[in-house]
């Protein structure tokens, strides 16, 4: 259930139009201080995990690892996705708090 919820926030924040998927444009959003979560699939590689909490550590960005490539790119609408940043700070913080509610599920992480 509570993959579930966060990756409704997500969707939410994609048809508001405050939501990037795709490393470069998550990266993008992140280096301009628009995110403020990012998501990343638990099966991405650990190249990709690195380098997302290197960069989510350095610009101070909640980072959670949730849900699969496909659940994440099911969220936004689009095919499998690596990773997603919400860029609405009121969806990403419910998203934040729901993971915290259930922190030992899903394998979350936090970067704050």
């Amino acid at each position: 259930m509570q993959k579930n919820k966060v990756l409704s926030y997500l969707g939410l924040a994609t048809r508001a139009g405050r939501a990037v998927s795709g490393e470069f444009c998550v990266e993008k959003s992140v280096r301009q201080h628009r995110a403020k979560l990012v998501l990343v699939s638990e099966d991405a590689s650990e190249a990709s995990k690195k380098n997302f909490r290197n960069i989510c550590t350095y610009y101070k960005v909640p980072l959670y690892f949730s849900g699969s490539r496909e659940e994440l790119g099911a969220a936004c609408g689009k095919e499998a996705r690596v990773s997603a940043a919400i860029e609405d700070e009121g969806l990403a913080n419910a998203a934040i708090r729901e993971m915290k509610q259930q922190s030992g599920i899903g394998g979350s992480k936090d970067v704050e």
